[in-house]
């Protein structure tokens, strides 16, 4: 899995890469002439009407299919952690979806597999390679925004 994330030369974030199973290829530039690697056409949707909506232990994952590409909105109740309530959904030792990720509400915890831990709250953003668990820390919800690993986040194998 190759995915890249960088400040483009004329400005503007770009992000593209394989993510075959875990997102679609996608590239966006706020400023500067390549808006996407798909030919754009206007669309408009709301997490308040999602597409597809996964719920699991301790919270959900809002799906929108928007620009040929997937975007999660995560809801994490306190209590959660990734190793407890999705583990057993994805049956993997630790989570293997990389994530590009808004973080609107809560503080979250994160542990990659290397030993790095950060705590992500309220306006961060966050690239996370796969390989990391996760968890709620304190007695706010966490909501994220997740522009990369939301296709099969929390999907049943």
């Amino acid at each position: 899995m190759v995915m890249r994330i960088e400040w483009g030369d004329a400005g503007g974030l770009r992000a593209w890469g394989d993510v075959a199973g875990v997102g679609r290829l996608c590239s966006y530039s706020i400023e500067g002439t390549i808006m996407s690697t798909h030919e754009q056409v206007t669309e408009h949707k709301s997490f308040s009407e999602p597409d597809e909506t996964r719920e699991f232990s301790n919270g959900k994952a809002e799906i929108l299919k928007i620009g040929q590409c997937e975007v999660g909105r995560f809801t994490f109740k306190p209590g959660w952690r990734w190793s407890n309530d999705i583990k057993p959904l994805a049956q993997t030792p630790s989570c293997q979806a990389p994530h590009f990720q808004y973080h609107v509400a809560g503080r979250l915890a994160i542990l990659m597999d290397d030993g790095t831990e950060i705590i992500a709250g309220p306006g961060d953003i966050t690239s996370l390679p796969k390989g990391h668990d996760a968890w709620v820390v304190g007695d706010e919800t966490v909501v994220v925004v997740d522009w990369f690993g939301a296709s099969n986040y929390a999907r049943k194998v």
